[in-house]
């Protein structure tokens, strides 16, 4: 099967490489799934288990790509609750070969069904903006009606998905960016926002929730404006920064079915949009992960067409 593979940590995405690969074989629990569309995070070329198994064991060159839309072409020993043949999306395992591929096998647990009216390229989308919006807004955020929620980097991937989750459970809405990313957020339903390069963050004000995606000086200059028993959600490690009278939280986005589920659901219905920016094919993907100039929105790698 074709690939794409990576072999050394400190040329990035300018080291991956378009190969032949043996297609995997499910072990126990788990299904193949041929991949028909597929979600890449740039900074999971940093991540350790893109480099080493579980055991801390060499497992170059592996492929990476941890989001996928597709369908079960095999179950494993012992797998329960999909079929061959099923349309599937999810997220796969970190320490794993991932989904920049025209086949992978991943434990079926982390898959969820993609119903026949959403896209595979909007499914490959959704996996981890999705559910690190989800996990952050509602999990360890718990946002309530009525709440203000600082959301930096509202334009992009992540940030985009938590805008619009937070105006949907009631909550107002400030996010941040760049100038020109103001629209965007606007669009994706911010009803303030800050320009971090040219406006004061601080004349926010007082807010309950932040989702931080940036860590550092914002970070520690969000912490500050957290209001008594508010939170501050990050996803950059651990907290550098703490409210005076509030919860710093970090977390690693986890698969779940039933949020997968949920998230799918509000596509259906209109009350999610993903944001994708470039679709490539597998051909492309190289350069795709390498533009000349800054893309907005998520890059999907189509596998099949």
């Amino acid at each position: 099967m074709k690939a794409i593979v990576v072999t050394d940590q400190a040329a990035g995405a300018a080291g991956m490489t378009l190969v032949e690969r043996p297609e995997p074989e499910a072990a126990g629990n788990d299904v193949v799934v041929e991949v028909y569309a597929s979600g890449f995070t740039p900074g999971e070329l940093t991540w350790p288990g893109t480099w080493t198994d579980r055991l801390g064991r060499d497992r170059t060159p592996s492929i990476p790509g941890h989001e996928l839309a597709g369908v079960v072409s095999a179950l494993g020993y012992g797998t329960a609750g999909l079929s061959v043949g099923q349309r599937v999306f999810g997220l796969t395992d970190w320490t794993r070969d991932g989904t920049l591929a025209e086949y992978v096998a991943v434990e079926a647990r982390n898959l969820a069904p993609l119903p026949g009216d959403v896209d595979f390229t909007v499914g490959a989308s959704l996996p981890i903006s999705g559910l690190t919006a989800w996990q952050g807004l509602f999990v360890h955020g718990r946002v309530q009606v009525g709440q203000s929620v600082l959301v930096h980097g509202a334009a992009g991937g992540v940030g985009s998905v938590v805008t619009q989750l937070a105006r949907a459970a009631g909550a107002y809405v400030i996010g941040t960016g760049r100038a020109a990313d103001r629209q965007t957020a606007l669009d994706f339903g911010a009803q303030e926002f800050v320009d971090l390069e040219n406006e004061a963050l601080e004349d926010v004000g007082g807010v309950d929730l932040v989702f931080d995606v940036i860590g550092g000086d914002i970070q520690k200059r969000s912490a500050r404006l957290i209001r008594a028993g508010g939170t501050l959600v990050t996803v950059t490690g651990p907290p550098e920064a703490r409210p005076a009278d509030g919860l710093a939280i970090d977390f690693v986005v986890v698969s779940d079915r039933a949020q997968l589920g949920e998230i799918a659901q509000r596509v259906r219905d209109g009350r999610l949009r993903t944001n994708i920016g470039t679709v490539a094919a597998l051909d492309d993907a190289v350069a795709a992960f390498n533009p000349t100039e800054r893309v907005k929105g998520k890059t999907i790698i189509r596998v099949r067409p």
